[in-house]
């Protein structure tokens, strides 16, 4: 039985030998331009759409020339799923197992450095947020090959004369998997988690994060993936959507992105639920916007470092970041201090510069979007912008930024910004009640959220009263950082559908469960006792 274990984290020390390998790599992987296919069916597939992968930290570097597949080759991926599907699905469990264990091998020895520097220079991860990253994918794998192994052993009773057993079998059809920039892990958990339990998948990763996305493949590659069973397709949205979402074989949409995008997505196979064969699964992981709640009995020292960790690191561009925080007025003057001294000192600029905290965020387009929310602050009469600027000559560099808000549902309190933005408002301390509602219902969000708190009367009332808040809650803790096996990670409300990544409830998404009996005593009475006269 393939047991979970959690990947230790190495830490790059000065001076030690993992962080001169590390370097090296860096050093290697910045100086070479790859060639970057989709790969349908055990080989490369080349078109003649073409997409620059740059380092967001200089994006006048190119890193990599990627294929964005065309519409002949996202129909070939389909059609090499479906011919793979049934010998994947019938391969013995433990034979799948292993080809997942050799992958979790090699990440953790000769890939680690490979996949830490894809996604340092492809993401602009900092060194300690690039091995998360890898030990998280690891995690994943390892968490889901022995959830496999606990739903198969799930077992009906027995009853004499009969025999009851369960066959937990893969879905009818493709699952499509569509991946996010901000996680290689997310990749790793929305291609691997379906294909574990015997299903084939059409991978696209994001285009922003297609370095690490091609290295891990090739991992699985190494590790013995056979053709067809997870097809890596980096392609734009709305062709591989036009071709896989009405095909009569789609049978599974895994998905990590925005709210507007898994909107549009649910919608669009509902218009097509009369070509399907199956009724698909949808499962699927979007916007968020992470709160602290302060109490005034909250350590101010705690409070400030949660604020600074849970907002900007990886620049804020995590779904469960700290975006919003409620702070009560007698504590406001100490924590405001604190905060704005502490950013003063936190170094942005080049991943490769490890005494850095914070990168660039991914492209153009997000810099802009933040860009207009800092605008939009600096020009309103309800805001205050208290620090923050960006700049996008060299590097898509937004700098740490705090917005103090006068009202609790100014806009950047409630709009998703994934970004390095993090903004106040300052409650009185007889209004508690009031800011506790304003943090449950005045945003459409459900994912993260923590409460900072001294007392455990208060913290058992903010706990209830903030239940639907989050799906992940933390209790003086920032409210980033679910470890896979620790705190299963999934939103409530408009944040996904909560099924909780990493878990065996996330993996009984994708089986399709068969009951079965054999008779061994039937019977050739068709009348029973209570029919008997008296």
């Amino acid at each position: 039985m393939p047991v979970a274990v959690s990947e230790p984290i190495h830490h790059y020390a000065p001076g030690s030998s993992e962080r001169a390998s590390l370097k090296a790599e860096l050093e290697r992987q910045a100086n070479t331009v790859i060639d970057i296919p989709a790969y349908i069916d055990g080989k490369p597939y080349y078109s003649s759409q073409k997409y620059q992968v740059v380092m967001p930290h200089d994006h006048g570097h190119v890193l990599a020339e990627a294929v964005l597949t065309d519409d002949k080759g996202i129909n070939l991926a389909i059609e090499s799923a479906m011919a793979a599907k049934e010998s994947w699905a019938e391969m013995p469990w433990e034979h799948r197992a292993a080809i997942f264990l050799k992958a979790i091998h090699l990440i953790r020895e000769e890939w680690r450095d490979r996949l830490n520097a894809a996604t340092m220079l492809g993401q602009s991860k900092t060194c300690f947020q690039a091995e998360i990253d890898v030990c998280e994918s690891c995690d994943f794998l390892s968490f889901y090959l022995s959830g496999m192994h606990e739903i198969y052993g799930h077992q009906p009773l027995e009853t004499e004369g009969s025999f009851n057993r369960m066959e937990y079998r893969a879905l009818d059809g493709f699952v499509l998997a569509l991946s996010p920039f901000n996680f290689l892990a997310m990749g790793v958990n929305l291609a691997c988690a379906p294909a574990i339990m015997g299903n084939v998948v059409i991978w696209k990763p994001a285009p922003t994060a297609l370095l690490s996305a091609w290295y891990f493949y090739q991992a699985l590659l190494e590790a013995g993936l056979p053709p067809g069973v997870i097809n890596f397709v980096p392609a734009r949205g709305t062709d591989i959507s036009r071709i896989a979402l009405p095909h009569p074989d789609f049978g599974g949409l895994h998905f990590t992105g925005s709210n507007a995008t898994f909107s549009s997505l649910w919608k669009n196979i509902a218009l097509n639920l009369n070509n399907y064969r199956q009724f698909p699964r949808i499962v699927g992981e979007t916007g968020g916007k992470g709160f602290i709640f302060v109490h005034n009995t909250a350590e101010v020292p705690k409070v400030v470092a949660a604020m600074i960790r849970g907002a900007f690191e990886y620049q804020g561009q995590k779904c469960s970041a700290a975006t919003r925080v409620y702070v009560p007025g007698s504590l406001w003057p100490d924590i405001k201090k604190m905060l704005l001294d502490k950013i003063a000192e936190l170094k942005v600029g080049d991943i490769c510069d490890f005494t850095n905290f914070m990168g660039a965020v991914i492209d153009q387009t997000a810099f802009n979007k933040i860009k207009s929310y800092i605008d939009y602050a600096n020009e309103s009469d309800d805001a205050e912008v208290l620090t923050g600027h960006y700049d996008d000559s060299k590097g898509y560099f937004v700098y740490p930024t705090i917005i103090e808000a006068k009202t609790p549902r100014f806009k950047t309190m409630v709009e998703e910004i994934f970004g390095p933005v993090l903004t106040i408002y300052v409650y009185e301390d007889k209004e508690l009640e009031v800011a506790v509602n304003n943090c449950n219902k005045d945003t459409p969000y459900g994912l993260t959220g923590s409460v900072f708190a001294g007392p455990r009367d208060v913290i058992q009332d903010l706990e209830k009263k903030l239940s639907r808040a989050a799906g992940n809650f933390y209790i003086n803790d920032k409210p980033t950082g679910s470890t896979v096996g620790q705190q299963p990670f999934g939103g409530t409300r408009l944040s996904g559908t909560n099924d909780k990544t990493g878990t065996t409830m996330h993996l009984y998404r994708w089986v399709s469960a068969r009951s079965i009996k054999e008779n061994f005593v039937f019977t050739d009475d068709v009348s029973y006792i209570s029919m008997e006269e008296q």
